[in-house]
């Protein structure tokens, strides 16, 4: 049997490509997806060559303020995310967008979703010697 009980929300992403404002146009859209998530927010932004992201827990306001923003300025792409813990803790590690840096390259990605298999998915690679810095 279904059991509604009200309106629920997953997570929010939105994101911009090739615009000179796309940080300020994500936080713009993520603003409007508040209601998909209010535990935390962050923006990760890309002018080819760089990746730079800000995050932070709470309400986008509160998550990523001014002085944030204005670090972000400048770059032409951008994802964004606001969180609804639907697995993992609520700590400032599962804030998304994630952003890893390599030797040799920087990768920034959010998602909106669980994997079902999250678990047996995890042992596994972490017996291969994965290493993981979230639990979301």
């Amino acid at each position: 049997m279904f059991n509604y009980s009200g309106l629920n929300e997953e997570c929010g992403v939105f994101g911009i490509w090739n615009h000179p404002e796309a940080a300020q146009l994500t936080y713009m859209g993520l603003h409007s997806l508040q209601h998909r998530g209010q535990e935390g927010a962050g923006i990760v932004v890309s002018d080819q060559n760089e990746l730079k992201g800000e995050r932070g827990l709470g309400l986008l306001t509160e998550a990523i303020n001014d002085d944030q923003m204005e670090r972000l300025k400048g770059y032409q792409h951008a994802i964004g995310h606001v969180r609804y813990a639907t697995s993992g803790n609520k700590g400032i590690e599962n804030i998304q967008p994630f952003l890893y840096h390599f030797y040799d390259m920087s990768v920034g990605i959010c998602h909106n979703g669980n994997l079902i298999n999250a678990k047996s998915l995890r042992q596994n690679l972490e017996k291969q010697g994965a290493i993981f810095h979230s639990s979301s």
